[in-house]
């Protein structure tokens, strides 16, 4: 098979055209999704919830928060493993689920929490009676009947509930189905997902790879395993490598020879695009950390730095706070990676106050230099 040979540019605008972010903007929140396969659903709002982010960036403010909730309600989009996923793409998943009931093709870290549940049998059994009884019901209202705690460096540590929940759920025991304020709503699993027939293994894999490739447009076959959603999309597409960057990659091959036509866009730090950083540094040179953990002295572009597209590349960050109390979007600073020119300036600045907008309220921000 023939091996790709793309510039940056190419791959960068590979990328950002699979993402949905050239000047082609998606009109449909379903549609959108199942393009991105995926939305994390972090509810970290100090400009807005991620997932609601995201979809702003790709639709513009005819996207409104509800939009998302209606397709939840109806059933069309479900949340699993903190990822908002389509409903289709479920059967994808019942196959791994079964796994973790036989034990058979677990990796060493989910056999111990394996060990783990078995240990705690009986609060497993507590949580599902009064799943069935009572559920819907957030982690807070069930049972912690635990008799060994749940021990971690983390925030999870001794929360028994909750990292039972999560188990249990990558089991396909339990599934969640909303929200309540920011908790989680958790119910039974058979109440929730459609009886499909379930996709083997292997193929399960070998598709949900080919969907992240089309989601992403280029991505490596392989690199460091990530939690509820991976980076990496195996032997999907065609082989390809990229000038001045290491490794082979995959690339979607649909993307290849296509026309292209960027514009502005704010992304959240949780955006799919750039959520692999290794990716984003190796693709598109762009230097960027979320600085919501660290102290204030140490943030070099603010607590939820918006990371700037400009057509094929990463330009800059936007510092912005919604301040939802006061009724103001405060963008304390626009951190210009490169020169703007003014068309940029512009561009960029129209993008800011869309989001105010959108968020309706009022905008207090810098002037961008021109």
């Amino acid at each position: 098979m023939t091996v790709h040979q793309l510039s940056k540019a190419d791959a960068r605008r590979i990328s950002v055209r699979a993402n949905r972010l050239d000047r082609s903007r998606p009109t449909d929140v379903l549609d959108t999704v199942r393009r991105l396969t995926v939305l994390q659903n972090d509810p970290t709002a100090a400009v807005a919830p991620n997932a609601d982010l995201v979809l702003w960036s790709r639709l513009g403010s005819t996207y409104q928060p509800p939009d998302l909730q209606a397709e939840l309600e109806a059933g069309t989009l479900v949340e699993l493993s903190l990822m908002i996923r389509p409903v289709e793409d479920l059967v994808l998943y019942r196959a791994g689920m079964a796994q973790w009931r036989t034990g058979d093709g677990l990796k060493p870290w989910q056999r111990g929490l394996r060990d783990w549940l078995e240990a705690n049998d009986g609060c497993r059994h507590d949580i599902l009676y009064r799943l069935e009884s009572d559920g819907p019901l957030t982690s807070t209202e069930l049972p912690d009947t635990c008799d060994v705690p749940w021990v971690s460096s983390g925030w999870t540590h001794n929360r028994n509930v909750l990292e039972m929940l999560e188990i249990m759920t990558a089991a396909g025991e339990v599934a969640v189905v909303g929200r309540r304020g920011r908790e989680r709503l958790w119910d039974l699993a058979s109440r929730v997902y459609p009886d499909d027939p379930v996709v083997p293994v292997e193929e399960a894999r070998r598709i949900r790879d080919e969907k992240r490739l089309r989601s992403l447009g280029i991505a490596r076959s392989r690199t460091q395993e990530t939690p509820n959603e991976p980076w990496n999309v195996g032997e999907a597409g065609e082989p390809a490598v990229i000038d001045g960057v290491k490794g082979t990659w995959r690339v979607d091959p649909d993307q290849l020879g296509q026309p292209f036509s960027g514009r502005a866009a704010l992304l959240s730090p949780l955006d799919r695009m750039i959520h692999d950083r290794k990716r984003m540094v190796d693709v598109f040179d762009f230097d960027y950390q979320l600085e919501m953990y660290k102290p204030a002295a140490r943030r070099r572009w603010g607590y939820f730095a918006l990371p700037i597209l400009y057509g094929d590349a990463l330009v800059g960050k936007v510092d912005a706070t919604a301040d939802r109390k006061a009724g103001v979007l405060r963008v304390d600073a626009v951190h210009q990676d490169v020169p703007f020119s003014p068309t940029m300036a512009a561009a960029v600045d129209r993008e800011i106050t869309d989001l105010a907008r959108w968020l309706r309220v009022e905008l207090l921000r810098p002037a961008i230099d021109r």
